[in-house]
């Protein structure tokens, strides 16, 4: 399906070959153009036809081809593809995407993650569409359409652009108590990751695992990714937004060119109908998680991404995703959000992808072979053969027949109930987990939560609506809603009124895992970038020193200068500043390194664009070395190296010159602790 016009021919689209490509054909060397130029008109129309439907929800996204590869067989709990042997390789299409902006959008909005994977197995596809975050807003797809209209730009003047800093978000959520679980996520620095690399990935829903006998186990998915779990800081994830809005597509994109293929660990939790009925909450509730310390997890497998896509259109953008996509082996639950999930992607493909062969595009085409009695409709690509397209029959021999037992099966779950609109006592209880999650966090998480409602109830110009939020927090946490409260100068209102009279008693008051900062990763400092400000002068030992040990660590090294092109050092040799001051700001970088070499620091000093540039970095809790006379730069911002506590800050490292060594390797630890949040101070002193 590939194609590559390397050394070849320009054609139209019936493979006619192109004489001139650069004029129309007209009357006359000035004269009219000609309605016969049929080159022109086949250009002109398919460019006038180039753009599809974009996404309703997830629109700006990007992909990565890879592969899965399962630890072990789990055949006695399912008979699903990719986990039928140990080492098996299942090839994946992953995408990545924001859930509120349009298809041109920022991406580091704070926003839910999109984290969706294709599995092409060898017995069909199976679509596992989650989010960053293991819970959603609302219970029952019924309130998805109220949901996304309300976060969506406001239909008067379509603003704010993929935020939900605005009236109509906060006037729903702040009526619908459900959300006040998925509202602590949110207000985490989870929706604002460092990078896609850098995320969990859940699948939200129970589902079902069945095994060859017909066995049912519950089951909840997670993806961990190998680098651990990081994200921005709220002034810094804006920045970005202005000097890089591609800042989570280039990432995933160099990652993977570079050959640092990102990669995450998928586990289960597995349980029985008879352990979810005993638990305080529903696991049919898509606002509810099952705690790790209540299940488990189960590592499964892996998953590497590889491959950058060949052409975005084709790929990233024409995927399509469907949680109604199950192998053999996986089957649904009676969650009422997963329900209209099953209906409602395929509908939207229908429209985007111009009809009902959009399973024929190649990213969407299974590996396994497709025989059914389907036909026509726009963009049909298979041409069938023989004269049957119906079944049963006897003029094609019966084919294609019935697999029977070696078919998918539904899980027959027994069902006798009334039919009725009405939900289980359990949901209504809605506010045990949103204080589970405030009460994991640390400190300084608990901080960014709250400074996060601050900010995003500021923008909400009804009064009533900023006091309904902050009533639904008074209860999760008395310091929650009085540090809210406080920011948006108004008293604490009282509790909202529960929708449920006893407040069935929660299993787990903590649970560490919930915590960002429990998962460090395993990969130390690979792909940190690193800025290195250099200018003429620069003191080259120290500098080669540096560089060559954070490059042996893994980490990508950027020397920064008053601009682009050649800098000579001090010993008279020449390096290639492939950044300057003004491309790269400092918010793109992990860490920072300030040289040695006094004409050098002279030279910096004179730039005012340095002092900012350091100041982002100290003030987002980045990692600094500052090497000999560059000290004059970090000092002349008023940073301390000083902690308010009395400590000195971990993430600074000051060394001489001879120091050097010593001084690289905690560097190289500051830069493995991601960031040094003790250094933070709302609002900032620097």
């Amino acid at each position: 399906m590939r194609t590559d016009a390397q050394g070849q021919r320009l054609t139209t689209n019936q493979g006619v070959a192109i004489a001139d490509n650069q004029n129309s054909l007209k009357a006359g060397m000035r004269g009219p153009a000609l309605l016969k130029d049929f080159i022109l008109r086949e250009k002109i129309t398919h460019f006038d036809h180039e753009r599809i439907p974009e996404r309703i929800v997830h629109a700006r996204g990007s992909g990565a081809h890879g592969f899965f590869e399962a630890y072990d067989s789990l055949r006695a709990i399912t008979r699903a593809a990719p986990f039928a042997r140990a080492g098996k390789i299942t090839p994946v299409f992953v995408r990545f995407s924001t859930v509120a902006g349009e298809r041109g959008s920022k991406d580091t909005a704070r926003d839910v993650r999109g984290f969706a994977v294709k599995f092409y197995t060898d017995e069909g596809n199976w679509d596992l569409v989650g989010n960053n975050i293991p819970v959603f807003f609302i219970q029952d797809a019924m309130k998805f359409p109220d949901l996304v209209h309300a976060v969506k730009p406001e239909p008067h003047h379509a603003m704010p652009q993929a935020a939900s800093a605005h009236d109509t978000f906060w006037d729903f959520v702040s009526l619908m108590p459900e959300s006040t679980h998925m509202l602590m996520w949110v207000m985490s620095d989870r929706a604002i990751p460092r990078s896609y690399r850098m995320m969990q990935g859940f699948g939200v829903h129970t589902f079902r695992l069945v095994n060859e006998d017909g066995e049912a186990t519950l089951c909840k998915f997670h993806w961990a990714p190998k680098l651990g779990t990081h994200s921005l800081t709220w002034d810094e994830a804006v920045k970005i937004s202005g000097c890089d809005p591609d800042y989570h597509r280039r990432d995933l994109w160099e990652a993977i060119e570079s050959g640092a293929y990102p990669e995450y660990e998928l586990s289960v939790q597995l349980f029985s109908e008879a352990q979810a009925a005993k638990f305080s909450f529903d696991v049919l509730d898509s606002t509810k998680i099952v705690p790790e310390e209540l299940v488990p997890l189960t590592p499964v497998g892996r998953l590497v991404l590889n491959r950058n896509p060949d052409n975005f259109f084709a790929e990233t953008e024409q995927v399509a995703f469907c949680a109604a996509h199950v192998v053999p082996g996986i089957d649904f639950t009676n969650d009422p959000l997963l329900a209209g999930r099953i209906h409602s992607y395929v509908d939207t493909q229908l429209s985007r992808l111009g009809g009902p062969n959009f399973h024929e595009i190649p990213i969407n085409a299974p590996v396994a072979p497709v025989q059914n009695n389907q036909r026509d409709g726009l963009h049909r690509q298979a041409i069938h053969r023989g004269r049957v397209a119906y079944e049963p029959n006897s003029l094609g021999g019966g084919c294609p027949f019935q697999a029977g037992a070696a078919g998918f099966v539904s899980f027959p779950e027994p069902v006798r109930a009334d039919e009725l609109r009405a939900k289980p006592e359990k949901f209504a209880e809605h506010y045990n987990q949103a204080t589970l999650f405030y009460a994991s966090q640390s400190p300084i998480e608990k901080a960014h939560i709250i400074a996060a409602f601050r900010f995003e109830l500021s923008k909400v110009m009804v009064p009533a609506i900023r006091a309904r939020v902050v009533s639904m927090l008074a209860n999760v946490a008395p310091d929650l809603a009085a540090g809210v409260a406080d920011g948006l100068g108004i008293k604490v209102p009282d509790a909202m009124p529960r929708a449920i009279a006893r407040t069935p008693r929660a299993e787990v008051k903590q649970s560490p895992t919930l915590s960002l900062l429990a998962r460090p990763g395993e990969l130390g400092i690979q792909t940190r970038k690193i800025a290195v400000l250099v200018a003429p002068g620069v003191e080259a030992v120290s500098l080669r020193k540096v560089g060559d040990r954070l490059v042996a660590a893994g980490a990508t090294v950027r020397l920064v200068g008053p601009r682009v092109g050649p800098i000579a050092l001090s010993d008279g040799s020449v390096v290639e500043a492939e950044a300057s001051l003004e491309n790269e700001p400092s918010v793109l970088f992990d860490a920072l390194v300030l040289p040695d070499g006094e004409a050098a620091v002279a030279r910096l000093a004179s730039d005012g664009r340095v002092a900012e540039y350091i100041k982002d970095q100290y003030r987002h809790c980045k990692p600094i070395l500052v090497v000999g006379a560059s000290r004059s730069l970090l000092e002349g911002i008023g940073a301390s190296t000083v902690l308010a506590d009395g400590s000195e800050d971990a993430g600074i490292v000051l060394a001489t010159s001879k120091e050097l060594p010593d001084a690289v390797e905690r560097f190289v630890e500051a830069i493995a602790a991601h960031r040094h949040w003790q250094r933070e101070t709302d609002r900032p002193l620097v």
